[in-house]
């Protein structure tokens, strides 16, 4: 199925509204810095050494500047979409993943137990991802599958990218091994690497367990009365291309289209694997898809002509994704010329000192969440403020474990709202769902992980958590 990839004009101009506020914030808020050292060959923050420095507004020419500024700022991610949209194309070509749905659809409908706990299932595996090994633009393309996977189990757009989307970034926000924001703040903090583990499977169980259910109450509400969906009119057009009339009919997959899917899960399980074990990045990722690309090719018996034709098309087909992920970076690119960001950092730092133990963690807490809109890198994020917020956990009584706990629900939970998160607004993108519907969808979720993560805020501090 071939997503509808007509861009809402109201995305790029409430991230471009953005961008003009925080050049507007600019001239308010001085600027200012904080000095840095490497650490373990990583640019870590000295906590003990900010200073106002001269503010540097950014006026007109900035503004206008910014997405081309964001493009570059954010080219390994925007090359990494497009290359997916060429790779997933070659699959699509082979019709593989069409004849795969139908596969489930049918099994869906003949088992009970599976119309039940299929999306917990699935929400469970990616939440799982990124609790352990960050994933987060890792998931770009499995929207592009679950998607049509869900309007052909009778839900609708918004829950294909919730099962995938949402549930892995849950896992991240209370991730038990990610190398990317556990494993940079705790050694930062000066904390074992991974410890404290058992009270954070307590807490990505409580997370996971809300987002599967109100992903789930969704989802059964759009069953009942797909008129309720936020995206019902394009859901409408996207269902006459998934070839739903021949479930019944299905024999089952070919063997060449087994092989097909037998080289593309592979592609998938070398890229896990490079990540957990290797460390490996965007560069990496890409290359392995684009090996993985060639291979369903090779596998599918397409001509070269075929594989060309299909990767161009695919790739072209995300260009305005590309560029609303420029537009979204170029709001960072504004804030950080405009030298604002260490200034908020150093004023809202302060607050902590000032009140209860239990409630300096939670206001570490809402900190993160704030820091987290100029800042939505786990890692980039943690260098920032683990090096001010480790040693004034101290000062104020909270644990270190705490103050890390603190950092990744600030991080984690926001990622699924900000408009300055690339992945986001790129996932957005892909769906053809306007930044505004999805606020509308994600808010009451977002509510929910506020009071949660304040919530479980409180026993670390009544149980000793160290």
């Amino acid at each position: 199925m071939k997503l509808s990839k007509i861009k809402p004009p109201n995305t790029y101009f409430i991230i471009f509204s953005v961008i003009v506020f925080v050049a507007a914030l600019t001239w308010v808020i001085p600027g200012g810095e904080y000095q840095t050292t490497l650490i373990d060959g990583k640019e870590v923050v000295r906590g003990d050494s900010f200073q106002y420095v001269e503010s540097a507004p950014q006026g007109i020419g900035a503004i206008l500047m910014a997405p081309v500024k964001g493009f570059v700022d954010a080219s390994l991610i925007i090359g990494f979409v497009l290359i997916i949209g060429g790779v997933f194309a070659i699959f699509q070509r082979t019709r593989a993943v069409d004849e795969a749905i139908i596969a489930v659809v049918k099994a869906h409908r003949k088992s009970p137990l599976l119309q039940k706990f299929l999306i917990p299932i699935f929400m469970v595996v990616f939440s799982l991802a990124g609790a352990t090994f960050g994933m987060s633009e890792e998931v770009i393309p499995f929207v592009l599958i679950f998607i049509p996977l869900a309007l052909a189990l009778g839900y609708d757009t918004v829950t294909g990218v919730a099962m995938c989307y949402v549930a892995a970034h849950s896992g991240f926000a209370a991730a038990l091994l990610n190398p990317f924001t556990i494993g940079v703040a705790q050694g930062i903090a000066g904390l074992p690497l991974f410890s404290g583990i058992e009270y954070r499977f307590a807490a990505w169980l409580v997370i996971t367990t809300i987002a599967i259910l109100y992903v789930s109450s969704y989802a059964a509400k759009i069953k009942k009365n797909p008129e309720k969906s936020l995206s019902f009119e394009q859901d409408r057009k996207r269902r006459e291309n998934l070839h739903l009339g021949e479930v019944e009919n299905f024999a089952g997959l070919t063997m060449r289209q087994k092989w097909v899917l037998i080289a593309f899960c592979a592609g998938l399980a070398v890229m896990v694997y490079g990540v957990l074990k290797y460390k490996w990045y965007i560069e990496e990722i890409t290359a392995v898809f684009v090996g993985t690309g060639i291979a369903v090719g090779v596998v599918a018996r397409l001509s070269i002509r075929e594989m060309t034709e299909a990767f161009v098309s695919g790739a072209k087909d995300l260009v305005g994704t590309a560029l609303i992920i420029a537009l979204a970076r170029g709001i960072l690119v504004v804030a950080q010329d405009g030298r604002i960001i260490d200034t908020i950092l150093n004023s809202a730092s302060s607050l902590i000192s000032q009140v209860n133990p239990i409630v300096s963690g939670q206001i570490m807490f809402i900190i993160q969440t704030f820091i987290n809109f100029f800042v939505p890198s786990g890692s980039g994020q943690a260098a920032l403020t683990m090096p001010i917020m480790a040693p004034l956990a101290d000062l104020v009584g909270v644990s270190r474990q705490t103050a890390v706990l603190a950092f990744q629900f600030g991080d984690g939970f926001s990622n699924m709202i900000i408009p300055t998160s690339a992945v986001l607004m790129g996932v957005l993108s892909l769906a053809d769902i306007p930044w505004e519907k999805w606020v509308r969808w994600i808010l009451p979720l977002q509510l929910i992980f506020l009071i949660t993560g304040l919530l479980l805020l409180i026993p670390p501090h009544l149980l000793h958590w160290q």
